[in-house]
């Protein structure tokens, strides 16, 4: 069951959303070569409890910190710890705020110190994959034509999208229907949903330079690309407006 948003709701979840920016603004400045991703979730975390957020992520099904922070070949659901950034890395970082009972969610990927081209440019075809999906979002579009956008665009410039994972509704919940898919499936099209004014989603497309194929970790949490190729993961949440969509993890 999708549930439409009221403009009340919606108002709540934009405030989420604007701590989610401001947290991902802080973690561009933070995440420099030496720092440990331990030291940006605390910073993060300290961030969202100080403008009256709450990190959603943080005892979600057990995980133990607040923010996810994925690294190089780590796709998604990286636990901040000791591990130092080094020059060439790229950061993959996923913020979840709860307030007053709502939700937004967001992440961005960000490259430390000079990067290669080749990885700059994996970077910059997600996020163009994920603005380029919100572009096409109005009442009536079919969920699989969002996907599909993705999917095209990312494949277009010859990188593969993790198909393992997926965006969702978000709202009340942090995974609320319809999960949001970044390719086009059988099954999705079987099962698609229509668009309508109030929807609210998390779009997060999570691409690769090799194969797409993941495996997660022995700590339970962090999945990897099998080939430990490089990931790049940008996402926004977004509410379908009467005319169009509107972002509401704007940086």
């Amino acid at each position: 069951m999708i549930e439409c948003k009221s403009a009340r709701q919606v108002g709540l979840m934009r405030q989420a959303g604007k701590i989610v920016s401001g947290a991902l603004r802080l973690a561009r400045e933070l995440a420099v070569c030496d720092v440990t991703t331990d030291y940006i979730d605390t910073e993060i975390e300290r961030y969202i409890r100080g403008n009256h957020g709450s990190p959603m992520f943080k005892g979600y099904r057990g995980y133990p910190r607040s923010t996810c922070t994925s690294v190089n070949e780590e796709v998604v659901h990286g636990i901040p710890g000791p591990r130092r950034l080094r020059e060439g890395d790229i950061l993959s970082i996923d913020v979840g705020v709860e307030y007053k009972k709502y939700m937004a969610d967001g992440a961005i990927t960000i490259p430390i110190g000079k990067i290669p081209p080749a990885t700059r440019r994996l970077m910059e075809v997600c996020e163009k994959a994920l603005n380029k999906a919100i572009e096409g979002i109005r009442p009536g579009v079919m969920l699989s034509r969002v996907a599909g956008c993705i999917q095209e665009y990312v494949e277009g410039h010859e990188y593969s999208v993790v198909k393992d994972y997926a965006g969702h509704g978000i709202g009340r919940c942090m995974h609320e229907e319809p999960q949001v898919p970044n390719y086009v499936s059988e099954e999705l099209l079987a099962n698609d949903v229509v668009l309508l004014s109030g929807t609210t989603l998390a779009i997060e497309p999570m691409i690769c330079m090799g194969s797409g194929e993941t495996e997660v970790m022995e700590n339970k949490w962090t999945v990897v690309t099998k080939d430990r190729k490089l990931s790049a993961h940008f996402e926004h949440t977004v509410v379908v407006t009467d005319t169009g969509v509107e972002v509401l993890t704007v940086e």
